[in-house]
């Protein structure tokens, strides 16, 4: 598709950038809807992050969407940050016009919307939640279980002062336990969330005893590479049903794209294959 001098621009930033399937997402979005527009990558040195989110501004960018390691980052340089970034302290999603740079995060949003649409029987409510790890991505999943009203939700982490911070941070219904506990975590538990890279390619499995996970709970993890993690098989072995991480990175993209180029975008099984493709 052919770009005029009125094409509505966006992309992704960090350092590196060229792992990113943002670009490829984006862009089979706006080849779908046939939008005058496009997504590119955008590295950039730490030394030049906030001067960068200016420049593109000031060129007419309508936003970016953040990644590693510069989400920290991104909140302090935004002018506005929406509570989803201030609570999480950490922004993924920048909307930029008039002058300003208005940040939030979508993490939390595309966690949830991924459960939904992955297991449609999930009721969020009737049993508690075990969450693995406690880095930034497990924050956003954990106020996202506490927003959708889980009655408890049992945080593990390697470091326990980690896992406190998210409890004390958060606050809500969490109860944080120790690393050894983690398999008798999963008694009575309706879900389990791998929040952690362990079980991503070129990183050891995570290592969990499932006996006590019952048969009826629903079993997560948040990464995508590879799209079934060992925990996953083995989840799937023994009958649970069980939600790749990929859907979670469609779904954070959803609200940026809508905001940049005026278009409420949907996660199809066209999409997930054309991702996967890559």
């Amino acid at each position: 598709m052919t770009l005029s001098g009125r094409a509505k621009l966006a992309g992704v930033i960090g350092w590196p950038v060229e792992h990113s399937r943002s670009p490829r997402l984006h862009g089979y979005w706006l080849q779908h809807h046939q939008i005058d527009g496009a997504y590119v990558p955008l590295p950039v040195r730490s030394e030049a992050f906030e001067r960068a989110l200016r420049s593109l501004a000031d060129l007419g960018f309508r936003g970016v969407n953040v990644t590693v390691p510069y989400k920290e980052a991104a909140l302090a340089a935004c002018d506005e940050v929406e509570e989803s970034g201030r609570r999480l302290g950490a922004v993924n999603t920048i909307v930029m016009g008039n002058g300003q740079l208005r940040g939030f995060n979508s993490d939390g949003f595309g966690f949830i919307e991924n459960l939904r649409r992955g297991g449609p029987g999930w009721q969020a409510k009737e049993a508690p939640a075990v969450v693995i790890g406690a880095g930034g991505a497990a924050r956003a999943v954990v106020a996202a279980l506490i927003d959708a009203e889980v009655p408890e939700i049992r945080v593990v982490n390697r470091t326990r002062p980690r896992a406190d911070a998210v409890a004390k941070d958060l606050g809500g219904p969490v109860r944080v336990l120790d690393w050894p506990q983690r398999g008798r975590a999963l008694s009575e538990a309706g879900l389990l969330v791998n929040a952690t890279s362990l079980g991503m390619t070129g990183q050891p499995p995570l290592e969990l005893d499932l006996a006590d996970l019952p048969m009826t709970a629903m079993v997560n993890d948040i990464v995508y590479a590879p799209l079934e993690t060992p925990l996953l098989a083995r989840a799937r072995a023994r009958g649970n049903l069980v939600v790749d991480g990929l859907g979670m990175l469609l779904h954070q993209a959803r609200p940026g794209f809508a905001a940049w180029f005026g278009i409420e975008p949907e996660v199809t099984a066209e999409l997930r294959r054309f991702v996967l493709a890559d």
